[in-house]
């Protein structure tokens, strides 16, 4: 069985990004927030920078946010640009700029939207406006809820531990990903994750390539592509059978723990064979003296 609970997936951008890496890994991230109007259970939720990093961020992303056009693509004059579509109902609109403004009360800063947006060629349509929230950190409330919306949320990170801490404080672990031109940093911090997925240097490209797609926490459990989701449908059987009875070998009760036990110490004997066996089959090397031990009966 897989169940996938949503998620609120983190996006740790490091220092040591190239100046031409920065400009792709920020558009990356513009797709990874502002993607089907943020509708995306694998969308990125958090993006958690790294200081050095945090105010070019701003700097670069700011202009871009508020340049974001909502609208609709199916029923657009061609010579008219879509950025942002609809969402598919107005049922969290309250919520989120609710939310939206408990984190400006708690310090955060609102850059970009942050409330829904009546469009006058769609006035039926469901609109939130692209936003840009910045400083926010963990224990607000918008950090840790899914928002399912076109928000995109900037927290800073004093150092890496800093970073995966921050990405791990939510009780969802679904998707995540890092970005950074240390191989051995990104491979460090998608080792400490509490995540079912991470890409590295890319945005939900597990999901592309359909690799095993699934969360931990509350994000839900099981998995579905992949061999490790095909099995998950499956019903799987266990058989076993005597490798070497063309041999004559075959599998009979040794004579210590046949029942009824007879003879002299029987008890015993049964005892120490049947510990024999487990240390044999199980053991370290070391414990292999002992398992011989007991199935001699010594």
């Amino acid at each position: 069985m897989c169940v996938e609970l949503g998620g609120k997936d983190p996006a740790i951008v490091l220092d040591d990004l190239s100046d031409s890496d920065f400009k792709r890994v920020a558009s990356i991230l513009m797709r990874g927030v502002f993607q089907s109007a943020g509708q995306n259970c694998i969308g990125i939720e958090r993006i958690i920078a790294l200081p050095e990093i945090y105010d070019r961020l701003i700097d670069h992303l700011t202009p871009k946010i508020r340049a974001l056009r909502p609208g609709s693509v199916l029923d657009t004059p061609t010579n008219t640009i879509v950025d942002v579509g609809a969402s598919i109902s107005d049922a969290s609109f309250d919520r989120l700029e609710a939310l939206v403004a408990d984190a400006v009360k708690h310090g955060a800063r609102l850059l970009a939207g942050g409330k829904r947006f009546a469009h006058p060629q769609y006035p039926r349509g469901h609109y939130f406006t692209p936003t840009f929230l910045v400083d926010v950190t963990s224990d607000m409330a918008i950090a840790q809820t899914e928002l399912f919306a076109p928000v995109f949320l900037l927290m800073r990170a004093t150092h890496i531990a800093d970073a995966i801490t921050i990405a791990n404080s939510t009780s969802y672990a679904l998707g995540s990903s890092v970005y950074g031109a240390s191989m051995r940093d990104c491979n460090y911090i998608a080792s400490k994750l509490d995540a079912g997925m991470v890409a590295i240097n890319d945005f939900a490209v597990f999901y592309m390539v359909q690799l095993p797609f699934g969360g931990k926490k509350g994000s839900g459990y099981g998995r579905f592509a992949g061999k490790e989701g095909l099995r998950a449908l499956s019903h799987q059987k266990s058989v076993t059978r005597d490798r070497w009875s063309w041999m004559g070998v075959k599998t009979s009760i040794p004579p210590p723990m046949d029942v009824p036990l007879s003879g002299d110490g029987a008890m015993l004997k049964a005892w120490n064979f049947a510990q024999g066996i487990v240390w044999v089959g199980y053991g370290r090397w070391r414990d292999m003296g002992r398992g011989v031990k007991g199935l001699l009966g010594w």
